[in-house]
């Protein structure tokens, strides 16, 4: 009989798990998203609030949220933010601007034109070849940079903010790294825990 409640507990929790991490979004994350700024505010780990926010794990947006006008507007936000000469970064990811949902902005280093792209609900399907070191910053953690270690190849699944479609898509060399770094932000991972090889850098 034990053993029995046991099973349905953790059955029940499994479910639930599963309907909550979808969830609908709520008006502060709403309020969020449709803000008039087009340059949005970066969290970084000197803030002890900001610093709980960017370890939070994120669950994943609905479609009929990714249907909404504020979706749209948090991706031109995003992209407008990260290009902006007071950031000059190569990705970013939701958490690090206050929203803890899986979205992300990737530079695609491999595509002609190199576009900045999202990726909503994006997840590594697989990582493999070799593990290269190769130095890296990150927008939250300003004046420092690491040397960390990435797998050369890695698939990513994500949900096509047009189409709503899911998507598989296998990416090499730097944007393999750029993709793995945003990633682990929607896991609540920073690349200075994957390395003890940090070192500052002047302030400008």
């Amino acid at each position: 009989m034990k053993r029995y409640l046991i099973i349905c507990l953790a059955a029940m929790v499994s479910i639930f798990s599963s309907c909550s991490s979808r969830g609908s979004l709520t008006r502060a994350e709403r309020r969020l998203m449709a803000a008039p700024d087009s340059l949005m505010h970066v969290l970084t780990i000197a803030d002890k609030d900001e610093n709980a926010i960017l370890r939070k794990r994120s669950p994943g947006f609905r479609k009929r949220d990714m249907k909404s006008a504020e979706f749209r507007s948090l991706i031109a936000k995003m992209k407008y933010t990260v290009q902006d000469p007071s950031q000059d970064g190569v990705g970013i990811a939701a958490p690090q601007v206050g929203l803890n949902r899986r979205l992300i902005i990737v530079c695609r280093l491999d595509k002609p034109g190199e576009p900045f792209e999202a990726y909503a609900n994006a997840r590594i399907e697989r990582f493999w070849g070799d593990t290269l070191i190769g130095r890296e910053g990150c927008l939250s953690v300003p004046y420092r940079r690491g040397n960390v270690p990435r797998y050369e190849f890695v698939t990513v699944s994500y949900t096509d903010p047009l189409t709503f479609k899911k998507r598989l898509d296998t990416v090499s060399g730097y944007t393999a790294r750029i993709f793995q770094h945003e990633i682990d932000h929607l896991d609540g991972v920073l690349y200075i825990d994957r390395t003890d090889d940090v070192w500052g850098t002047e302030e400008p």
